[in-house]
């Protein structure tokens, strides 16, 4: 799990455009947003892509003018077993006498 809290800046009078590009973007959701043209949005991994890589996809949307990354969460998922989706356990085998 890769979690990445944002505070995207953008000229107010791009911010409809901007918004609807950014709630457009796979793995993104806008949190919060002012008047100037400052959103709070989270990034998530998807499938597809990484985080990181949404962030600087991001960067490139007409009237962005800065993206600072302000909180980062990460942690390994455990692994499950296709059987019962529980996490999995090492076993051991000892032969049946």
């Amino acid at each position: 799990m890769n979690i990445c809290g944002c505070l995207v800046h953008v000229a107010p009078d791009r911010a409809e455009a901007a918004r609807v590009a950014i709630t457009e973007t796979q793995g993104v959701e806008v949190h919060a947003e002012a008047e100037d043209g400052r959103f709070v949005v989270v990034v998530e991994d998807t499938p597809a892509r990484l985080a990181s890589e949404t962030i600087m996809d991001l960067h490139q949307i007409p009237g962005v003018i800065s993206l600072s990354l302000t909180y980062h969460h990460f942690e390994e998922l455990a692994e499950t077993s296709p059987q019962t989706d529980a996490p999995s356990q090492p076993t051991s085998r000892r032969p049946v006498q």
